[in-house]
């Protein structure tokens, strides 16, 4: 076993859960690639309230000072949706999207780049991502990224079915970003503290809120332009953790 397993196994079962996926929605009628869309949609949004609990638990709220619990998540998404903004991300993550689509030579009317987007978006958001790629690099164990990748299987498989390759193509930025959290962990050790968890997750859980409208057809959010809130938002509770 060597360091970044986790992350390995990870991939392989996204691309796997894909290549199943895409095999069962070829046999399936347009209606039914819309319904199970529809519900992986519902599915995301029940995902995003779990997400969200820490936001009433006692280790966010005691950590951060009185009245500031939703005005530090609030802050982080402002702060980093004007990064996102600032660099464009979204329309970069799309672009990476259709580069990946010419390259496996989806249609261009196809749901490759939906597919890209938002099974990276889903793929990457959670504590189990961050968590299980800082324990696999202090190789202190990879349980948390098998369970994850148990749970990535079936998504992979449920998005593929109605979204195509595009999810396949996750792999990729799943594979950068908790590789950068394996040489943080490798690195570094546990560098984050509980409730600092807390707020990235509960920042992800939103942003799962948002995938799971666009899954819905309600609104199109540029979910992309916010990514940088996961970054902000365990400096800015850190901060504030530093007046009580």
């Amino acid at each position: 076993m060597f360091v970044g397993f986790g992350t390995t196994i990870n991939i392989t079962t996204i691309i796997g859960g894909a290549a199943l996926g895409v095999l069962v929605g070829a046999r399936m009628s347009t209606r039914t690639r819309t319904l199970i869309t529809e519900v992986l949609g519902l599915i995301t949004i029940l995902g995003a309230v779990s997400a969200l609990a820490p936001m009433w638990s006692e280790r966010y709220v005691t950590a951060l000072p009185k009245g500031w619990t939703l005005l530090a998540i609030l802050a982080s998404l402002l702060i980093g949706g004007l990064i996102g903004s600032a660099l464009n991300l979204e329309t970069k993550l799309d672009g990476l999207g259709e580069n990946l689509r010419k390259k496996f030579r989806a249609h261009e009317e196809s749901t490759f780049v939906e597919g890209f987007v938002s099974a990276s978006l889903l793929f990457i958001i959670g504590p189990l991502a961050i968590l299980g790629s800082i324990s696999d690099g202090m190789s202190t164990g990879i349980d948390q990224l098998l369970l994850k990748s148990s749970l990535d299987f079936f998504a992979a498989m449920a998005f593929a079915a109605s979204l195509g390759w595009g999810v396949a193509a996750s792999a990729i930025p799943v594979g950068i970003y908790q590789g950068v959290w394996t040489v943080v962990g490798l690195g570094l050790g546990n560098i984050l503290s509980g409730y600092q968890i807390d707020a990235m997750t509960i920042t992800g859980g939103l942003m799962l809120v948002c995938i799971g409208l666009r899954l819905l057809k309600i609104k199109d959010i540029a979910v992309g332009n916010l990514l940088p809130a996961l970054i902000i938002a365990p400096v800015l509770v850190q901060i504030l953790h530093s007046f009580i």
